[in-house]
């Protein structure tokens, strides 16, 4: 006799995408639903966390219907509640979680707290049909550069990260310095196709460094002194005309790939891996992807990274849950929420 579906409800709102997700035992996405705030945060150049989380509050039930809608099933017939507690914006994930635990409660249903970060990884095995772990992880967001030592899916341990900014946040702020727009990784990806790679010695720093950190505010500086002048210098440079802030555009794409590439090469080594699991927003970079493809492969490396709508937050990547259901790792009701950077 055939087992009934089981259904994961998932709830994302760490930071600026109010998400929900419906996904089978099997890893099946039946729905995954993003709400951006990318209208409300753009004049800002960055996410305002006030801004974020009431829009949150504006979003997060009819999101979670939409989510129900799509998949073609009721609250009746959900398994679990998943929802992301850390990382984040405190205010964010507390929408998220009272959605979660309010629905826990009534439904009399298990709550699984999930780790933003985590998924962003464990976005990479809901692609294949071969475990993946252990391997050397590295999320690439807006809000974090981390590297990781994942023994199991849901057993990971940090090797090393960004000492100020975050790739991501970088790409922000240098598409603002550029006068592109926001958010910066795909204006920049778009802005750098006709642009020159080599035309501007950026700093890659910490490439050469064993140790496995990172760092973009320097390089963020470098292209701020580069577009628009030193203050006090004798010699400024030249107006910013379309090819010079292309060529700003793609010198600053290849520094920030040079040393992400370069650092995952240095994990591998180091730790011995034959696999490299890479996810968050910075990983739908097309440069990125395909720098890693050709690094692994001469490598001998195992590669996978997140598909691109997988990419950028989501509550799809949450179903690492099922794996923390099946550990036994159920929250309580008075589960709480872990804000900040991992740094």
């Amino acid at each position: 006799m055939n087992q009934p579906e089981e259904y994961l409800l998932a709830i994302e709102s760490s930071c600026d995408e109010t998400a929900a997700a419906v996904i089978t035992r099997d890893m099946r996405i039946l729905s995954n639903i993003v709400s951006s705030q990318i209208d409300l945060h753009e004049k800002f150049g960055g996410v305002v966390p006030e801004i974020a989380s009431r829009a949150h509050l504006e979003r997060i039930l009819p999101v979670i219907d939409d989510a129900l809608k799509q998949a073609g099933i009721t609250l009746n017939q959900l398994s679990a509640i998943a929802v992301a507690t850390e990382p984040g914006l405190v205010g964010s994930l507390l929408i998220g979680l009272t959605a979660a635990k309010t629905l826990a409660m009534t439904l009399d249903l298990p709550l699984i707290a999930v780790n933003h970060i985590e998924g962003h990884l464990f976005a990479c095995q809901m692609q294949e049909t071969r475990p993946l772990f252990p391997a050397i992880g590295l999320v690439v967001s807006g809000g974090h550069t981390n590297l990781y030592h994942c023994s199991e899916s849901f057993e990971f341990k940090l090797l090393g990260a960004t000492i100020d900014d975050a790739a991501g946040e970088a790409f922000d702020k240098v598409a603002k310095i550029l006068g592109l727009s926001y958010p910066g990784g795909p204006a920049i990806q778009t802005t750098a196709a006709r642009g020159n790679p080599k035309a501007f010695p950026f700093p890659r720093s910490f490439l050469k460094d064993p140790e496995l950190r990172f760092s973009f505010s320097g390089l963020k500086t470098a292209v701020l002194y580069a577009a628009l002048g030193n203050p006090g210098a004798k010699k400024q440079p030249p107006p910013l005309t379309e090819e010079r802030i292309a060529d700003l555009a793609a010198s600053f794409q290849e520094a920030v790939v040079d040393v992400l590439v370069g650092k995952c090469k240095q994990a591998l080594e180091q730790h011995n891996y034959s696999t490299l699991c890479v996810g968050g927003g910075v990983a739908a970079n097309a440069l990125l992807r395909e720098r890693l493809a050709e690094m692994t492969e001469k490598a001998g490396v195992y590669f996978s990274i997140a598909p691109p709508d997988l990419c950028t937050d989501n509550a799809a990547m949450a179903a690492i849950a099922w794996h923390h259901l099946d550990q036994g790792r159920i929250a309580s009701l008075d589960l709480d929420v872990t804000p900040g950077l991992v740094r």
